[in-house]
């Protein structure tokens, strides 16, 4: 599976961005998905995942309902809308894909990984 993350770009705060993870090969219905994020000089945080089947899960304390997970199968594609963006949004987004169907908070469970793309938020 190879991931292509897009969509991201500069905005202001209080505005919204859509990233969007396209996955190629047959078998991308059958992979959790998840978002990452890592700040300059912070580390890698999870932000929130999908599994096959279509549950979620959010970074509550991140998220707090301002962002929404979601996968097309039919479009081998995930996506993330985020609305009132904040600067401490401002990270590199990584989009991931797996098997393994538990805590899919970690980024250990995720085999593959995008290149990430750039969100900068600014105030």
């Amino acid at each position: 599976v190879q991931l292509q993350a897009s969509g991201g770009g500069l905005v202001q705060a209080g505005g919204s961005l859509r990233l969007s993870c396209a996955a190629s090969g047959h078998t991308f219905g059958r992979h959790n998905m998840g978002w990452f994020r890592q700040a300059p000089g912070k580390e890698r945080e999870f932000v929130a995942a999908i599994s096959w089947s279509g549950g979620v899960i959010y970074a509550v304390d991140l998220v707090k309902g301002r962002f929404t997970i979601s996968r097309d199968n039919a479009k081998n594609t995930m996506y993330l809308e985020m609305n009132s963006l904040r600067p401490e949004d401002t990270a590199a987004y990584y989009c991931a894909a797996g098997t393994t169907p538990w805590d899919l908070r970690s980024g250990n469970r995720y085999d593959y990984w995008g290149q990430g793309t750039l969100v900068t938020v600014s105030s």
